[in-house]
């Protein structure tokens, strides 16, 4: 029985053995897809995130500032037409206008 007990353990401390050998190389296989990842992303022109929510940033302001903008010069249409409808008066001269 003894025996048996024995081949039990060396059975389990090697199938314990076997699942952290496989444990380290599924670690070690994960590091290198990331380090390749990482690599090929590297290598692409693309902007971080930190970038892009700048340039977002920078778009939306942009965009506010357009429609203001618009805003302002359909006001300005509107009073130089209400100008040009209005009719002109004449100058007001000072004094006599004799010599």
């Amino acid at each position: 029985m003894q025996s048996r007990n024995r081949i039990l353990d060396d059975a389990a401390r090697v199938a314990g053995g076997a699942l952290e050998t496989l444990a380290g190389m599924r670690r070690e296989i994960e590091d290198l897809i990331r380090h390749r990842i990482d690599m090929i992303l590297a290598n692409r022109d693309l902007v971080t995130r930190d970038e892009f929510d700048a340039v977002k940033e920078i778009a939306v302001n942009a965009r506010t500032e357009q429609q203001r903008l618009e805003a302002r010069v359909v006001e300005l249409e509107e009073k130089v037409a209400r100008l040009a409808r209005t009719p002109a008066r004449p100058a007001r001269r000072t004094g006599s206008g004799r010599r």
